[in-house]
């Protein structure tokens, strides 16, 4: 089974004799599902090509702060918003250094201080520098920002001496990197996503539905199940994959969904309505398709339009009532028409955004979220789908502990 299925790693190689096995790495974290990013120092390149990192990930190897074609295409800020993960190996003691002095005066120390996902270094260095007294300190203070240090390893090292300082073996590196994804705050529990989009039919060629791709569902639904949880997820059309370990239930309609819900929500602890459901249908659905020429008039044609069941309203106020969650997409007054929700359909928390914006709308691969509570807002930065998704399983489990 690969643990970092849709996984972004952003690769960091600092100019370190070790940096030779970043190779491997690259090829390690893609077998187990990742889509792999380089980024390298100037003192990387002195040890490996770019070009050989590049033939392997598959994409352009970054390395300059200021580089024109990669601020026209994607800039050092859109990298570091598109990683799941920054994992810097090796790392050296001089990248440590400038890591806690929060320096950022090449690409890879700008990109870590402007990442908003998890950081985890890999150090490589000689046995004495590992050591040091100072380089000691950087670590502690490291690990006390929620820097994630894997390793080092022991052994016979470049320069001919014994002890701490190799970095980890390449396959201990991406065992420890697939565990950052796995927490178990929510095991135990069953928790029930919609997503995607509904259609509803008004012949048997043409049907009404929206811009959902699904993407969201899908990334919260695999958070769910790296923390542990039993998931299910409901799932209107899509051209998604199936979540890895979900138990999926693919529906076309509303109703469809609505049904689908209704008949899984007896032993659901938490629900995440993330559907982009069609509020409306039509009364009549004709047995074959509308041709042109039986409108009254060459011009046009009128639909008769029923409301659909709201489904996450009907789950808010279920006995039991599991811990319900919905999302607020909406092209202006955004706080304003989710806090509305939130309180007309009786939620514990919302999750809103703005679909307007090309950037971070329905099929884009990025988000900028504001989570709401009955008691309180938090606004979240621009992240990729699956970072944020995270984030929220994070605030879910959070909110359910401090309720208890």
């Amino acid at each position: 089974m690969q643990t970092l299925t849709n996984k972004r790693v952003l690769l960091g190689v600092t100019g370190g004799i070790a940096a030779y096995k970043s190779a491997e790495l690259v090829r390690r974290l893609q077998d187990q599902g990742a889509d792999v990013r380089v980024v390298m120092t100037r003192g990387a390149a002195e040890f490996i090509t770019p070009l050989t990192l590049q033939a392997l990930s598959q994409h352009p190897v970054h390395t300059e702060l200021l580089n024109p074609e990669m601020e026209s295409a994607m800039g050092h800020i859109e990298l570091a918003r598109w990683a799941d993960l920054v994992l810097v190996a090796p790392a050296t003691a001089d990248f440590m250094a400038r890591l806690v002095a929060g320096r950022g005066d090449d690409l890879l120390t700008t990109l870590c201080l402007a990442a908003e996902c998890s950081l985890a270094i890999a150090p490589a260095m000689n046995q004495a520098m590992w050591g040091n007294p100072s380089t000691q300190q950087n670590c502690t203070t490291l690990a006390n920002r929620g820097v994630h240090l894997f390793g080092p390893g022991a052994g016979l090292q470049a320069c001919g001496e014994t002890g701490l300082g190799r970095m980890l073996d390449v396959d201990e590196i991406v065992t420890q990197a697939a565990d950052l994804f796995t927490s178990g705050i929510l095991a135990g529990t069953h928790v029930l996503i919609t997503a995607g989009p509904t259609r509803e039919a008004i012949d048997p060629v043409r049907f009404i539905t929206n811009h959902s791709s699904g993407k969201q569902g899908y990334a919260l639904a695999t958070a769910a199940i790296e923390a542990g949880a039993r998931v299910t997820i409901v799932s209107g059309p899509t051209h998604l994959a199936p979540p890895d370990r979900a138990n999926c239930v693919f529906v076309t309609s509303t109703n469809e969904m609505y049904n689908a819900v209704q008949q899984a929500i007896q032993d659901v602890d938490i629900f995440i309505g993330v559907a982009a459901v069609a509020d409306y249908r039509p009364v009549t659905v004709s047995e074959q398709k509308i041709k042109k020429s039986a409108a009254p008039s060459n011009n046009g044609i009128t639909l008769q339009l029923v409301e659909n069941p709201d489904i996450i309203a009907s789950v808010a106020n279920s006995e039991p009532k599991p811990f319900t969650v919905g999302f607020a997409a909406e092209t202006e007054s955004i706080i304003e028409y989710a806090r509305q929700k939130l309180v007309a359909k009786n939620l514990d928390m919302i999750i809103a955004n703005d679909v307007g914006d090309d950037d971070i709308g329905f099929n884009s691969d990025q988000n900028r979220t504001t989570i709401l509570w009955p008691d309180r807002t938090q606004e979240m930065p621009i992240m990729s789908k699956p970072a944020i998704a995270s984030r929220i399983i994070e605030l879910i489990a959070e909110t359910i502990e401090n309720n208890d």
